[in-house]
């Protein structure tokens, strides 16, 4: 009698760990899918964005390509000709 109740206790506790378990592990993929539509309306919300309400949110512009021409660039080109 002593092993039969033992067994089901400890089935009952393998249970609860189980359900735990199940509980903990939703919890964590409700909370990413938060947090990844949160990110997903933001840079939506962002890309709509004219470059002057960028600025007026302290949002950085992407950055544009330069082209930096340096002194004398033109005239070493041509003498290596």
């Amino acid at each position: 009698m002593m092993e039969a109740e033992m067994a089901h206790t400890q089935t009952r506790v393998d249970r609860h760990r189980l359900l735990g378990l199940v509980v903990k592990t939703t919890a964590t993929a409700i909370a990413a899918l938060k947090t990844w539509q949160r990110t997903v309306s933001r840079r939506r919300a962002i890309a709509d964005m004219t470059p002057d309400r960028l600025r007026d949110i302290g949002h950085a512009e992407a950055p544009a390509p330069v082209l930096e021409v340096k002194a004398g660039l033109v005239t070493n080109l041509m003498s290596m000709r």
